[in-house]
């Protein structure tokens, strides 16, 4: 059920705050700006690995998209918290030059915020008062092909230096300071349809980027660069040249009937077993990096094509599922596939996230959970990737797995989920995951379609269903069991991150251009507010002095069509 506890008086907040902000906090944010206005550029800048591998436990930076290696999305601070979040007030709006879809995370380093845009605009900020310091405009190719909108999900940091990905395919390197390009690097062709709408990850001097482009017919990728001078230093094929067959499984991780045929399958495999190298298998988001156990984790997305399975027999390994590798060589350690010879498109997007979590036995292992399309948590040990439980249903789920058909099948979930790319976060100490998920009725038609040399390819098509309701839904899950600890419905489909933080709170946005805060226990409503476009990027937190801001990217959504905007709002406390 829809929580509305409070709602009439959080709406009449709402109204008041934006007042005030122009009557006074304005007036206070224009002060401060003119008594930086001599700042040039930021301070140097010098971002440690030490610091890095121990971003999640302080309370002053945001060091990585996810906030740490670990991917909790867990702002150690509580000076915000549910006590005074009614308060929450804008101390200042950025707006960029860009009105298109925006999913980033900015990360903040000592008072200066990074920011990256649609079309790979790169902003350095001051973190309090939203100066300008430089602005970085990548100059794309002739040739860019990518899925779901133009977008770029943040920038990384290591030393003084600041990586990005572009969607023509490349990794860019920028000094932190003035944003001057120090070096770039090819990662593929996007002739062949291969883009980087993903945000980087370094760590031990290595820049780790995959790749997306599973529409078009792709081999899937993650590569380790050096962040000195941006050479390769290790690639790990999400695509293997032989075995991609895999073990011909017939159900999916809940052990559900998938309805293959499998002698005919291997039939069509004897005939032709070189679709390697263009079966799909894009990561989308970022890896989690275990540093003590060297080891990196991520999961990957849908095969190429989408619908169409006849052009792809087999297991089609390591598609839609969770892989880990050594983080020194990109060496195979182990995996574990969700949804083998997947033709719904419920690929796994949404990053793995490290944390501690009870076994069958009720005894706490490292494990690593990883937040499905298929409205499902899973939760894995992270010593062999074998699966510990996957939780209750978020969302409905009806005719699993119904094969396409070429008038089209009905399906629950549809093919953006349950949970889309939208990263969870974690609230250890309650024992609680955040996902954000979204209820769109779609049905699944297919079609024969040959691959078509780097174009979209999908061999069929998926389509919402006319006049059936489509909603969100913010689902926390016990860590420890999979149960559903509460419920927040919300009336568009959600996509975006969430962040959770040690004043109990949980932050998201929505479609409708609203940011709201629940109290993280409950889920009951505490404060929101209205951006005036799609709420759809991912919340940071972070502490400039003694004072704790909370921002957000509200620049709307390409694959949901939410209202485009230009601004990242930065709010505190009075």
């Amino acid at each position: 059920m829809r929580h509305s506890t409070g709602l009439a008086a959080v709406v009449a907040l709402a109204a008041a705050i934006a007042f005030a902000w122009h009557t006074s906090a304005q007036q206070e944010t224009q002060g401060r700006r003119a008594g930086a206005a001599d700042a040039g550029v930021p301070k140097n800048i010098n971002v440690s690995q030490e610091m890095l591998t121990n971003a999640g436990g302080q309370g002053t930076n945001w060091l990585h998209t996810n906030g740490s290696y670990d991917q909790t999305r867990f702002y150690a601070g509580s000076q915000i918290n549910t006590a005074n979040v009614r308060n929450l007030r804008p101390e200042f709006v950025f707006q960029t030059e860009v009105i298109e879809s925006m999913e980033t995370a900015p990360i903040v380093i000592d008072g200066v915020m990074f920011l990256t845009t649609a079309y790979d605009h790169v902003y350095a900020i001051d973190a309090v008062t939203g100066k300008e310091f430089w602005h970085y405009k990548h100059r794309l190719s002739p040739v860019t092909t990518f899925c779901c909108g133009p977008n770029n999900r943040g920038a990384a940091i290591s030393g003084g230096r600041l990586f990005i990905g572009t969607l023509d395919s490349k990794l860019v390197a920028l000094e932190a300071k003035t944003g001057k390009v120090l070096w770039q690097m090819q990662i593929a062709d996007p002739d062949k349809g291969y883009s980087e709408t993903m945000a980087p990850t370094v760590v031990d001097n290595k820049v780790l980027i995959g790749t997306n482009g599973g529409e078009y017919g792709v081999r899937g990728f993650v590569k380790a660069f050096n962040a000195e001078d941006g050479k390769l230093l290790w690639t790990f094929y999400t695509v293997p040249e032989k075995g991609q067959e895999g073990v011909w499984a017939t159900t999916d991780a809940t052990g559900r009937d998938l309805h293959r045929d499998i002698p005919a399958e291997k039939a069509a495999l004897a005939q032709n077993s070189s679709f390697y190298q263009t079966l799909g298998g894009g990561v989308w988001m970022n890896p989690a990096v275990d540093v003590s156990a060297r080891t990196v984790w991520f999961v990957v997305g849908n095969p190429s094509p989408d619908l169409y399975g006849a052009e792809r027999p087999g297991d089609n390994l390591y598609t839609n599922s969770l892989v880990s590798v050594d983080l020194d060589s990109g060496s195979y350690k182990c995996h574990f596939q969700y949804i083998p010879h997947d033709v719904w498109d419920l690929d796994a997007v949404s990053p793995a996230v490290l944390v501690d979590a009870q076994d069958k036995d009720g005894r706490a292992i490292p494990a690593v959970i990883h937040a499905g399309k298929t409205g499902h948590i899973y939760a894995h040990d992270r010593r062999d990737c074998s699966l510990i439980r996957y939780s209750e249903a978020m969302v409905p789920q009806e005719n699993m797995w119904s094969l396409p058909t070429s008038q089209g099948v009905r399906m629950l979930p549809g093919a953006n989920g349950g949970v889309e790319w939208s990263p969870m976060a974690v609230n250890t100490a309650l024992r609680l995951s955040y996902a954000l998920n979204l209820h769109q009725p779609m049905t699944y038609h297919v079609e024969s379609a040959k691959y078509p040399d780097g174009k979209l390819w999908l061999g069929g098509a998926f389509k919402a269903i006319a006049g059936e309701q489509q909603w969100g839904r913010v689902a926390a899950v016990n860590i420890d069991t999979g149960k559903i600890v509460w419920k927040y419905d919300t009336e568009q489909p959600l996509i975006g991150g969430g962040l959770a933080t040690a004043g109990n709170l949980f932050f998201f946005g929505e479609g409708s251009g609203l940011m709201k805060a629940l109290d993280a226990t409950n889920g009951s409503l505490l404060w929101q507010f209205q951006c005036g476009a799609g709420a759809n990027a991912m919340p940071i937190s972070y502490m400039v002095g003694a004072k704790q801001y909370v921002a957000m990217g509200c620049g709307g959504n390409t694959q949901l069509d939410f209202k485009r905007g230009n601004s990242v709002f930065v709010f505190a406390l009075p």
